[in-house]
Parts: C-alpha cells; structure tokens; sequence
C-alpha cells in the first residue's frame, strides 16, 4: 500500500543539517516534512562530534593539568576508561533519539522512519522497515541532507578484517591493547590522541609524506606528532597499507615497505563519501553516488526545487558549517517559496554561503589543540594573493605561561596585503580551540589591521597572542 502527502519542503536526512534546514523552513511558515533511515540527530550526536570530544576532553583537561604546578602530581595515574567510556554513552543519549524525536515534533516537522528516495522531480518516496512505502510531494524545495560515510579502501581481505571506522572508533565498548591508525587527518589523530591516552599502543600509518594534517599549516602536524610520539604513540609517514587479515583475532597489516604490522584493531581513517549512491539521483538525471554541486545559496545546479545541504555537497565537511549552510538554505527556500527576492548580489548576505569559501573555522582536538579558521599560507598563495604570514611563537605571551609550565605553540596570521585585512588564522596549543571564533570573526568582518588594533586583549590571557601577532606585522 502506498500513501500519498505533499509539503512544503522535503528533507532527506534528519542529522544537524537537515534538521535546521527543517528548522529554518518552518520558522518560515512552510510545513515539512523529515526522512530518516537511522537515528534522528545524525552522525554528529552518535558517531562524531559529540562522541569523539566526550573521549577527548578527559584526555585533554588530564594533558593540561600535567601542565600545572601544584596538580602535576595528582594527575599522573592512568585514566578511568570505564568511566570516559560511560561518559561518552551518555553524551550520544545511549544511542537512543527520543530527545531529538520530541524537538521535531516541537516544532511541527513530521518524521517519515525508513529509506527515501528520489523518485523525479519534487517526489520522495520513502520505504519503511516494515515493507509500506510513502510518497512526498514537495511544492518547493526538496533538500538532500544525508552527509557522507567513511570511504574505505579497495584492498584485499577488508571485509573479512571487519576494520573500525569513525563511528567503530567513538563507539567502541572496550581498549584494544593495539590499535593501528591509517590516515593522517582530522578523525585519525583525533582517535588516535583519545586511545592511546585510555591504554592502547598506537601506530599511525601516514601515506603522504607531510605528515599529519596535510591540509593545515605545517607546523600543526609537527606539533601533534610531537605530542604523539612523547606519549607513546608510533607515527610512520610515506607508508601505506596494501593487505590486511584477521587470524585469531589479531589483525595483520601488510605494508607498502614491505614490513608488517600486527594490532587488535585496525582503524580506517581515509576520507569520506556522499551518502548519495542510493538515493534516486538517476530518476532527475544526476550520477548515483556523487558529491552534488551547488550555488551560493545551495540550490543544486540546474535545479530550481533541489538543494543539498551539508557534507553531500563537498564545499566543507564540517558540522558546524553544515549547520551553517541549513540556515542559509531554508532562508532561501522560504524566501523563493514567498516570492521574495533573494540577495545573490551580496557575497555576505543572508542567501550566501560565503563563509563556506573564506571563514570556516575548525578544531582538532589533540594535545595541543589545532585551531584554523579561513585560508592557510599555501591556500592563499595558490589563489593568487598577495599575502604575508606572520607568525609568534604563544611560549612569548605571558597567559600562555599562567595557562600551562612550559607552554608549547605556535600562531600565524595572513594577511592580504592589498586590502590590510587577514584571510587566515592558525593557532596550535593547549587551550587554542576557544581563540579561533575571534579570528572567525575578524576574517568574516573583513576588520581591517588598523581597527584590529584596537581590539585590547585581556591581560593575562593567551588572547594577548593577538596584540605580538600585530606588533610582530607592524614591525612594532
């Protein structure tokens, strides 16, 4: 049997982004409703941010207290890992999505249970566990907001390894005594700084010759595998794995050097894919599986009723500006759905995702932290500017040495030289995750040297890192 309703908008995927796409559309006035296959409150509330910072922040705040005189001592044990571990459950609500289910219902958002599909244009179709399937009819806007899935590699006896992935790693109920990480990127290190800190001997298998996170200033990687190495973990670089096999629960790694690796786990931490392979892009036209091209107000191109919103778009895979992206979107789907004009002309209005290109901000939460919001040095060089990096060892600010003995980090600013404005942040140490919204901010403002310069930090507070960056610029 097969049931027919139409809405406003339809959102595929019931995740942060999709749900303040729904959100945003019936603050609006526009009625919507929600398809999920899995829990309501996506990968984020179960299988990424929140789960992977609730194992992360006793690691860090133990780092930071080792940093402190007088605490050092109380400090030295292991941690409890039963205990980080309930404390993660917690976090993720047990895997159960009741609390997000009632906010939906809050609001006035209708939740459809099971897999949809695109089924031509303005049409879902929705196929529920139980063998019924809906049909949606979208007057104006259908949203594609289902993210991406970790991209494992082609490699032989994969399957039968059974490897981890980021959702195997923040959910996992035990402390393999080995765990091998291959990647170098944001959910490697992150996973790797959290295990081996709750007991496991960690070895990360780097391909690239630049080391961890390639796509950051390089001296954040630097400092990260630094901070690894010292506690414990193996960090090789330029080396890849080229066959895997699980014998007796021991996973063996065979690796491009010829050598091999044996762990009790092994994590793939290699990229990511658009959940879009099963989602009807053949019925409009459009290549199963492939990341989906958008304008500035993410409407696909060459539609005028299909957006997607989030990671499935591939212009910044990141919670936070998903997040970003959903607010925009649904002001644009409100204001098409009532004819009003849309502000395409202003890069910074309220129907453009500019940040997406020129701010976004992102924290890596390893000891020491990695901060970076806009365009690093090699980004901006690239794309033509005229810049200057500045960089200030943060051991010179005084805050930073009230914050932590023997505080360790770095700090750069770019600047574009033509406009005196900067295009780019980077901090890396303890405690730099709650500096990088004011580089957000001074990015996305556009604010000018001069005036930054009248922005007084606190004293003392590693945010005087802001005043040495421009003396250090003005020659002061």
């Amino acid at each position: 049997m097969t049931d027919s309703k139409t809405y406003d908008v339809v959102v595929l995927g019931a995740g942060p982004v999709g749900e303040n796409v729904a959100d945003r559309a019936r603050a609006g006035g526009l009625s919507v409703a929600i398809v999920e296959s899995e829990l309501v409150g996506g990968e984020c509330s179960y299988w990424a941010c929140m789960p992977s910072k609730a194992l992360l922040r006793p690691v860090i705040a133990r780092a930071d207290a080792r940093k402190v005189p007088g605490l050092r001592q109380s400090v030295q044990g292991p941690l409890d890992a039963a205990a980080v571990l309930a404390h993660r459950d917690y976090y993720t609500s047990h895997w159960k999505d009741d609390g997000q289910v009632g906010w939906l219902e809050s609001i006035g958002v209708e939740l459809y249970r099971g897999h949809g599909r695109i089924a031509g244009t303005r049409q879902v179709t929705v196929s529920g566990s139980d063998g019924t399937e809906q049909t949606l009819t979208a007057r104006h806007a259908v949203a594609v907001c289902t993210g991406t899935r970790a991209a494992l590699p082609d490699l032989p006896g994969l399957a039968e390894v059974k490897p981890w992935t980021s959702r195997e790693a923040t959910s996992a109920d035990h402390v393999p005594g080995r765990l091998a990480v291959v990647g170098g990127g944001v959910v490697a290190v992150e996973m790797a700084t959290a295990w081996q800190a709750l007991g496991s001997q960690v070895t990360l298998l780097v391909r690239g010759e630049d080391g961890l996170l390639p796509r950051m200033e390089p001296f954040a990687g630097e400092l990260v595998t630094k901070a690894l190495t010292e506690a414990g973990a193996e960090v090789r670089t330029g080396v890849s794995v080229t066959a895997v096999r699980r014998e007796n629960g021991t996973v063996t790694a065979t690796l491009s050097s010829g050598d091999t690796l044996e762990a009790d786990e092994i994590l793939f931490a290699t990229g990511r894919a658009p959940r879009t392979d099963d989602l009807g892009l053949e019925t409009i036209g459009m290549d199963p599986g492939s990341w989906l091209p958008v304008d500035e107000s993410l409407r696909v191109q060459g539609s005028d009723w299909l957006y997607a919103v989030g990671d499935a778009n591939h212009r910044a895979l990141l919670t936070h500006q998903g997040k970003y992206q959903a607010r925009v979107a649904g002001a644009a789907i409100t204001a098409r759905a009532q004819g009003v004009p849309l502000l395409e002309t202003d890069r910074w209005g309220a129907h453009s995702a500019t940040a997406d290109h020129d701010a976004v901000p992102q924290v890596v939460f390893t000891d020491p932290e990695a901060a970076s919001a806009g365009l690093t040095l090699a980004e901006a060089e690239a794309a033509g500017r005229r810049v200057r990096a500045v960089d200030y060892d943060m051991a010179g600010v005084a805050g930073a040495g009230l914050y932590a003995d023997g505080y360790e980090g770095r700090a750069r600013m770019i600047v574009d030289l033509d406009r005196e404005v900067l295009l780019g942040v980077t901090f890396v140490g303890p405690g730099v995750g709650e500096l990088i919204h004011s580089a957000t901010v001074a990015i996305a403002g556009e604010v000018p040297i001069d005036r930054l310069w009248h922005a007084v930090p606190a004293y003392p507070t590693v945010s005087e890192v802001w005043l040495r960056l421009l003396e250090t610029y003005r020659g002061a």
